[in-house]
Order: structure tokens, then C-alpha cells, then sequence
């Protein structure tokens, strides 16, 4: 029903500031183990970057772009202050941290805060639970995360080890991409004209284009090995609208963890990630110095109808060598084809979770709430007295369900903490689509989507099952969802339309990847369980940020639990204002 609901109340404040270094003990331990405080600030600043010999200002933190390191332990607890110096309005998100009863402190602008603005403060506060591996952080706002965005490196506790032979020497690689534009106005102009936007100039690893683009050389990242070790590369796409495969050429790499968890380790020549995914892979060197350099590469995946920056970065894989060695080999990486969907499909397939008695899969076994969302492009009317740029001259719009979900102009958390929905969301978001179609066929003559920010509620720790289904409105493609809050298991997948009479009997249960991001296959499906074990309000959206600025997300609303330890506490003071 559309309109207010009834909400929960809230306990008091029931816990403290926890300053410095602290002893902690949590549940899911069989001993206490020792956890920290770390403490980070982040100024928001602007200051000139060089990249394609074209000089512009950046937003970034610290003035370091890509953005500074985050280091910490599973089970730390971080206080990261950002000030915000320039004139845009800010937001950080910490991509896959589960924020367990801390959803003040997820980051999407309009979902759980108002932006921080110019001269303004917050202070992020959270805990790293369940989590060893990499994730990153990035601004949650506009496309400001084209240059605002850095590793989040998790270490597992102290005296605890990998489920893998512990690397000589650890490596982030961070995938991005560059626009000698301004990319905030690139996506202003676009949500003006209703056009697609312009794509970027260069793909970068840790800021860098590499030697393939134009005035580039001296601006390519450099990994220098000594022969017969073990390297895991921390391997991180924060890239903004592009899938992308990764190879080095004349070696494998063996895949041991996704999205900060340990998956069965697999061998590939070729790894496939999309945008808020990250891979730690383990590679090994050759036993010898080999009289070559290797380009490690990447380039992207893509199968929608639409134009993409359809270029490679490059980087080099250098073993050190005696100094007489001269003019060595340079050896190139064989990548797929840019449409290779088959290709990507057995490579995700390979996924599982360790399901081990110490790294368990807790996979919902029974459903108490299944959707069916649809998930693609479509259309909006172009104004009265206006031109625009899309299809037919419309405007181009994204959607979940045919829904368009626009951000409202207060933060939805605050909104439903205190009670005070109306005219900001409505909780009557369709389980289903509304209008059936052959999803995958023919699209239908009308693409108009519809535009509300509606919203889905759930009952706490309920177990859910979502299929998101892609469409061939305007070209089906691959859509990296990411749902913010939890981690989910990817059950079952396949291409067509999904077939809920014959699908469910092929899913997985028993060992099923566990993300927080997921691409859904190109003209297919994908099915996805979690438990709503966590209140608060959480966005799920396409990672492709064209997209979710059409308005491909929406909202899960999980109500509190009836113990204190399910129930989200009160906002922090500072938290911004609109």
C-alpha cells in the first residue's frame, strides 16, 4: 500500500565511543581475539593531475589519486573523519562492508545521509565484520568516484593465516578509468540531452594509462618480481561503466578470494571483473629470470548496443635481471574477444565458496520471500518544447521492474528512522513485473519506464531469494548488481528467460560464491539469497554508473529485530543535514 507505514521504535543509545587500541571478543570466535581502532582523516581537495598530456583538477582525498590505502585486520574497528574542501558535495562508501547496525556510516548520497557539504564534517564509524581480502572505498555521489576512490586492505586476525600459501609481497591493482573532461560534467550534459554519455579517454591500473595510449610511457605501472616467488595481487575494478578481463602475458594466476572472501581456489590465464568487484589472485613467478618483460593487460567486456571505450591499458610485468641483459622480449597477453559472453559465463561458473567448517556458506536452504526483477534500459518522454538525444528522440532511463527510482532530496534512512516517509518513498515496490514480456525476445514496442522511488520492506532475518533477469530493451547486456549491506550467494544462473519450474532444481546450495557484487549474464539470469539479518535502509544498484544515473536501483527496507543486537541505533551527531 502506497503512503506511510507503521515503524518500529527505537532503543536508546546503548554503547559507547571506543577510543585506541581495544580487546574484543566476538561471537563468531571460539577465543577472544585482539582488534584495533584505526583512525583515518580524508580531506576532499582539488589539485592538478597530468594523464594524456592533458592537465586538469581533480577531486580527491589527500591530494593522491588513486585515493590513500586503507589497511586494517578483520574485526578492527575504523574512525575515518572527511572534510570536505571543495565545492562539490561529498560522500564516501565503503563498497562491501556489511555495516552491521552502522548504516549511518554506509555513504550513498539520499539513501542513508545527506551529502557532506563545502566546509562540513562526518565521521565515518564501523567495524570489519566477516571480511579478509580486499574491498575499496569510493565517493557515493554523482560520478565524483571517477577520481575519488582507494583499496580497503583487510588482513585476517592476528595469529590467523591464509587458507593459501602466504604471498612473498602483496600488491593492490586498482582498474579506472579517465576522461580528460571533467566527468561531472560529462554526465550533466547527458542527463540534460537524454543521450548516452561520453565515454572515457583511457582505462587506468593505480592511475596510470600505460604505454598503448598517447603520451603515456613515462606514466605506466610497473611490477617488478624476483623469480620463484608467490605474489597475490589485490586486483580491484573501479572502473566506472565498463566489465573488464585482466591477463599477463606467459602466466597464470590462481583465483583464492572475491569480494573479501575465500573462495575454492581455481587456475586462469584470464580473469573477468566488473565494476565493484574485487579478485585476489596468487602468481606465481618463473623459477628462473626470464630475458623478457611481460605486459600484464586489460580491456573490456561488452555486449549492449551502445558505444565504449573499446581500448586497452597496459602495465609491465618486470623480473629483475642481471644488468648485461639487454633488449629483451616483450610479451603480449592474448585477452577474448570484446563480446565474449560464453567466455565470461564458464569463468564466473568457476566461483564456489570454501564451505568449510571454519569458513562455512550459510546458505538460506528455505525462502520466505522470493522477487522477480526484471533489471535493464529504457526509455522517458522527452519535455515539452525540448529535444533529446535518445532513442526516438526520448531521453534514455534505466529500471528495476520498469521502475525508475529517483533519489529523493532527503536521505531515505533518516526518513524512515523518524517516521517521516511521506512524499519521500513509498514501500509498495512490485515483487514481480507488472506487465510480463518475453524478456529476452522481442522487446515491446513501449519502453517508457515509470519513475518512483518505491521501496521493498522486509521483516528482520528473513530469507530471501531474488532472480534478476535481464532484458533486451534497447540490447541486452551484462549488469553488475551490488547490493549494499549484505552479502548474498549466487544459487543459480543461466541464459533466456528464467523458468521457475525447472531453474530452482539446479541451483546450488551447498557451496554457492558468496558477493557483494554480481554480474548478471547478457540475455539471461541470475538468482541470488541472503538473510535480511541486517536493519536499516540499503540500495541496490547497477555498478555501471550511466545506469544508475538513469535510475537502475532501488531500496530494501529490513525492519529492527526484537533484541538489542538487531536493532540499529540512533544517528551519530554529525550526521549531515539537506
Amino acid at each position: 500500500m502506497r503512503g506511510r507505514m507503521a515503524f518500529h521504535h527505537f532503543s536508546p543509545p546503548h554503547y559507547l565511543p571506543i577510543l585506541f587500541f581495544v580487546c574484543c571478543v566476538v561471537s563468531l570466535l571460539p577465543k577472544p581475539a585482539l582488534c584495533a581502532t584505526r583512525h583515518y582523516t580524508f580531506n576532499i581537495v582539488q589539485h592538478n593531475v597530468t594523464r594524456l598530456c592533458h592537465t586538469k583538477s581533480i577531486v580527491s582525498v589527500n591530494g593522491q589519486f588513486p585515493g590513500p590505502r586503507l589497511v586494517a585486520r578483520e574485526g578492527d574497528q575504523l574512525i575515518i573523519k572527511v572534510v570536505n574542501h571543495v565545492a562539490n558535495n561529498i560522500t564516501i562508501h565503503w563498497h562491501g562492508v556489511r555495516q552491521l547496525r552502522t548504516g549511518w556510516a554506509d555513504g550513498p548520497a539520499y539513501v542513508t545521509q545527506c551529502p557532506i557539504q563545502t566546509g562540513h564534517t562526518y565521521t565515518y564509524n564501523f567495524t570489519l565484520t566477516g571480511h579478509r581480502g580486499t574491498l575499496f572505498w569510493h565517493a557515493h555521489i554523482s560520478w565524483l568516484r571517477s577520481t575519488v576512490y582507494g583499496p580497503l586492505i583487510i588482513f585476517p586476525r592476528r595469529n590467523e593465516s591464509y587458507p593459501f600459501e602466504k604471498p612473498y609481497k602483496e600488491v593492490p591493482i586498482m582498474f579506472g578509468e579517465w576522461w580528460n573532461a571533467d566527468p561531472e560534467a560529462v554526465i550533466s550534459q547527458a542527463l540534460q540531452t537524454g543521450g548516452a554519455p561520453n565515454v572515457s579517454d583511457a582505462y587506468t591500473i593505480n592511475g596510470l594509462p600505460g604505454p598503448l595510449y598517447n603520451c603515456s610511457h613515462k606514466d605506466t605501472f610497473k611490477l617488478k618480481v624476483q623469480p620463484g616467488k608467490t605474489y597475490m595481487l589485490r586486483l580491484i575494478n573501479a572502473a566506472m561503466n565498463d566489465e573488464l578481463y585482466f591477463s599477463i602475458a606467459n602466466h597464470s594466476v590462481t583465483v583464492v578470494e572475491a569480494d573479501a572472501l575465500y573462495v575454492k581456489p581455481f587456475k586462469t590465464d584470464v580473469v573477468v571483473i566488473t565494476p565493484g568487484q574485487t579478485t585476489n589472485v596468487l602468481l606465481k613467478t618463473k623459477p628462473t629470470s626470464p630475458t623478457a618483460t611481460f605486459i600484464m593487460a586489460a580491456a573490456p567486456y561488452f555486449t549492449g548496443q551502445g558505444t565504449i571505450d573499446n581500448s586497452t591499458v597496459a602495465g609491465i610485468l618486470e623480473y629483475q635481471h642481471d644488468a648485461s641483459i639487454a633488449n629483451k622480449t616483450v610479451v603480449n597477453p592474448t585477452l577474448p574477444a570484446v563480446n565474449a559472453t560464453s567466455f565470461v559465463a564458464n569463468f564466473t561458473r568457476k566461483f564456489r565458496s570454501l564451505a568449510t567448517a571454519k569458513f562455512p556458506a550459510n546458505v538460506p536452504q528455505t525462502v520466505q520471500k522470493r522477487f522477480y526483477f526484471t533489471i535493464g534500459l529504457g526509455t522517458s518522454p522527452c519535455p515539452a518544447n525540448t529535444t533529446c538525444q535518445g532513442p526516438n528522440g526520448t531521453k534514455f532511463a534505466a529500471s528495476v521492474n520498469n521502475i525508475s527510482f529517483p533519489l529523493p532530496s532527503t536521505a531515505l534512512l533518516q526518513s524512515y528512522f523518524f517516521g517521516k516517509s511521506n512524499g519521500v518513498f513509498t514501500t509498495d515496490f512490485p515483487t514481480q513485473p507488472t506487465n510480463p514480456y518475453n524478456y529476452t525476445g522481442t522487446p515491446p514496442n513501449n519502453t517508457i519506464v515509470t519513475n518512483a522511488t518505491r521501496t521493498v520492506v522486509l521483516q528482520f532475518n528473513t530469507s530471501v531469494e531474488v532472480v534478476l533477469q535481464d532484458t533486451s530493451i534497447l540490447g541486452a547486456e551484462s549488469h553488475p548488481l551490488h547490493l549494499h549491506g549484505f552479502n548474498f550467494f549466487v544459487v543459480g544462473e543461466g541464459f533466456g528467460n528464467y523458468d521457475p519450474n525447472k531453474d530452482p532444481a539446479n541451483f546450488n546450495l551447498v557451496d554457492p560464491v558468496e558477493r557483494n557484487t554480481v554480474g548478471i549474464p547478457s540475455g539471461g539470469w541470475l538468482a541470488i539469497r541472503f538473510f535480511a539479518d541486517n536493519p536499516g535502509v540499503w540500495l541496490m544498484h547497477c555498478h555501471f554508473d550511466v545506469h544508475t544515473s538513469w535510475g537502475l536501483r532501488m531500496a530494501w527496507i529490513v525492519l529492527n529485530g526484537f533484541l538489542p543486537n538487531e536493532k540499529l541505533p540512533p544517528p551519530p551527531s554529525d550526521l549531515p543535514s539537506c
